[in-house]
């Protein structure tokens, strides 16, 4: 055979040998398949992937994140995605470990190219925590609720940012550009959201939460968490706990019980009642609220939710 077309039988063949190995997307030269547990996740995505990606949420913000019903059209996603993203820390892990291994992608697994766990690169809290069925949902990796400082928004994009680089590193340079560009006006907002806490009372204040959801939350704006409705995550409290906690919050005149939208608000209600403090409904992700369109904005409606509270609206 001609030398010629040896040689460009074996330029083919090893082009579609490498070929089989690239996800379908890059293939087509589609976007890139992200897909993400919560619609915090699926917000920074997109400011970090732009134009060169397609995300999507298997969680919706009004959920509890710890409990979502697996269903089998998330499989059909995973199966589709190029990258996956997930909080970390066991916050899913009642629902997301079954839904990868069924969805017959390797490249999501843990371990892959495809797999992002978001808390890769953040300082997480409170870490080391005593397991066992009498202590409730607690988290021996730490405490998930990490997004909700914001300035562990820019952890969380460059995880994404290293992740996005791996499945597509033609486009290294330009997930990199997006990722300053996002943290960068991170910056600049947390400024702002910090100047907003301090001159709407928020910083310096006392607070109890219904669950452990807020550390974060009080660390970035200055407020203290002086106690939980729920002692013990997912453990119902005892009428001599709610009987003490009201008294603290009496003595120690707190003005805010905060408590998620998913949670049933008539115990905490009754707390915030009989204490004098204002019961706050707060949005703590992206798509809990009509106003929480993006992690951006999440920020922007907790503070507008607060302001009226402190001012004494009911919220």
């Amino acid at each position: 055979m001609n030398p010629r077309w040896l040689s460009l039988v074996y330029w083919c063949l090893l082009g579609m040998a490498f070929a089989a190995l690239l996800p379908d997307s890059l293939l087509a030269g589609d976007k890139l398949t992200v897909v993400t547990t919560t619609q915090d996740l699926a917000s920074i995505a997109s400011e970090v992937g732009g134009d060169r990606v397609t995300v999507e949420a298997l969680a919706k913000g009004y959920q509890d994140p710890h409990f979502v019903d697996a269903k089998p059209s998330y499989l059909v996603k995973l199966r589709k995605a190029d990258l996956f993203v997930e909080v970390g820390r066991d916050l899913e892990v009642g629902w997301v470990p079954g839904l990868l291994q069924n969805a017959r992608n390797s490249r999501i697994l843990a371990g892959g190219p495809g797999f992002v766990d978001a808390s890769s690169q953040v300082n997480v809290l409170e870490q080391g925590a005593r397991v066992g069925r009498e202590e409730g949902d607690v988290h021996p990796l730490g405490n998930p609720h990490y997004w909700l400082d914001p300035e562990n928004g820019a952890a969380i994009a460059k995880a994404i940012r290293d992740g996005l680089s791996r499945v597509s590193p033609a486009d290294r340079s330009y997930f990199a550009s997006r990722c300053d560009a996002f943290e960068k006006q991170l910056e600049r907002r947390v400024k702002g959201w910090k100047d907003q806490a301090k001159a709407i009372g928020l910083t310096g204040s006392k607070v109890v939460t219904y669950h452990r959801s807020w550390t974060y939350f009080a660390k970035a704006f200055g407020c203290e968490v002086i106690g939980n409705v729920e002692p013990k995550p997912g453990v119902p409290p005892p009428p001599k706990h709610i009987q003490g906690l009201t008294e603290q919050m009496k003595a120690e005149k707190v003005r805010l019980l905060i408590v998620e939208p998913y949670f049933d608000p008539k115990l905490p209600g009754r707390v915030a009642e009989q204490s004098g403090a204002e019961l706050v409904v707060l949005p703590p992700s992206v798509g809990a609220t009509k106003d929480a369109t993006d992690y951006f904005r999440l920020f922007d409606a907790q503070l507008a939710i607060l302001r009226q509270a402190l001012q004494g609206g009911r919220s």
